[in-house]
């Protein structure tokens, strides 16, 4: 008796065993990749060299202060979007929702564009200057977040259609918004918008990506205890109510959480899209529909594979990189497609 109640306990909490050793899986493919990114590039570096204190000066410098940011920071975009992407989707019952697909990344870019553009030197240059990006961008997120929920509640399934509507309306704005940006921006904003809004991973240092690992971090253990109440939400809200949820502070909780977790990723690495959406599908494939597995699962596989298309962004055309957003809209849009034809054949 006592290892059913053990095994039913250890099932509710951190899913089954099989998801449990996905995760794990998962966990050690990350850190792998983390690895290799570390020591590879148009730089070589030796991780043991490093700890055996043979390496040289500049090994050190590049490895400490350029490389280990950049692998950290695309770490944590991974994990945020992946998280957020698997999370929206609960929430709204939707398996379209995506980050950048329904406009949130494109808010995001928004307010951190008008941060690089029109913010006040003294603002730059005070105790604010390394928050204003990231909180630039969780106001942005926030608003298409609310936006869209406002517009498509009540829809169910049928929110599909709306959700992409708004979201390209969305989208499109923004774009308008930051093309103007871009054309009053002097040649040193236009450059960092440039490439900003193409997503990137280059330039990032601990002094900046301090901040962001706080907002991050917080947002994910803030979104992590909704596990139980999305898997509860999927059979609508006024069943979810009957069972003891409270949909209103669940709903706070995941769009608070997918904001911050998106602005302040958006806000230092720029639009990268597909993630949010492709992700929780693959970790879905890979194991199980129950959120207890599908948001840690897709907070590590999101990392991993973020991670992984940096070092190949960094590899392909040494010494040059390409554009991180290049690399998952290659990956993501094919399995769009792929996503669209099976939600038709399934009737959704």
């Amino acid at each position: 008796m006592e290892k059913i109640t053990a095994h039913r306990v250890f099932t509710s909490r951190f899913g089954s065993p099989k998801q449990t050793a996905i995760v794990v899986l998962l966990l050690v493919l990350l850190a792998i990749s983390a690895l290799i990114a570390s020591a590879n590039g148009s730089f070589s570096l030796s991780f043991i060299d490093l700890v055996r204190g043979k390496s040289t000066a500049l090994q050190s410098l590049v490895m400490l202060e350029i490389r280990l940011p950049r692998v950290v920071l695309s770490a944590l975009v991974g994990a945020s979007l992946g998280l957020s992407g698997a999370a929206l989707q609960g929430l709204f019952r939707n398996p379209l929702a995506d980050p950048g697909l329904i406009g949130v990344s494109a808010g995001a870019a928004l307010g951190a564009s008008i941060i690089i553009v029109i913010s006040p030197a003294f603002l730059v240059d005070s105790f604010l200057g390394p928050f204003l990006l990231p909180l630039a961008g969780i106001t942005g997120a926030a608003s298409v977040i609310f936006l869209l929920y406002l517009l498509t509640t009540g829809f169910g399934y049928q929110g599909v259609t709306y959700m992409l509507l708004v979201g390209i309306a969305v989208n499109a704005i923004a774009g308008v918004a930051i093309g103007v940006l871009t054309y009053i921006s002097s040649d040193a904003e236009l450059r960092t918008l440039t490439f900003w809004t193409m997503g990137s991973f280059g330039g990032v240092t601990w002094t900046l990506l301090t901040p962001a690992l706080l907002i991050i971090f917080s947002a994910i253990l803030y979104m992590i205890p909704a596990c139980r109440k999305l898997d509860l939400i999927q059979l609508g809200e006024v069943e979810a109510s009957r069972l003891g949820v409270d949909v209103r502070k669940l709903k706070y909780r995941v769009i608070i959480s997918a904001a911050a977790a998106v602005g302040a990723s958006v806000a230092l690495s720029g639009m990268i899209g597909f993630v949010g959406l492709v992700v929780p599908h693959l970790v879905r494939l890979l194991g199980g529909v129950n959120h207890n597995y599908l948001l840690p699962g897709s907070a590590v596989l999101g990392a991993a594979l973020l991670v992984s298309a940096d070092l190949l962004a960094r590899l392909l055309i040494q010494p040059a990189e390409l554009p991180i957003g290049l690399i998952t809209s290659a990956i993501g849009s094919p399995f769009f497609l792929w996503l669209i034809f099976r939600l038709k054949k399934n009737d959704y």
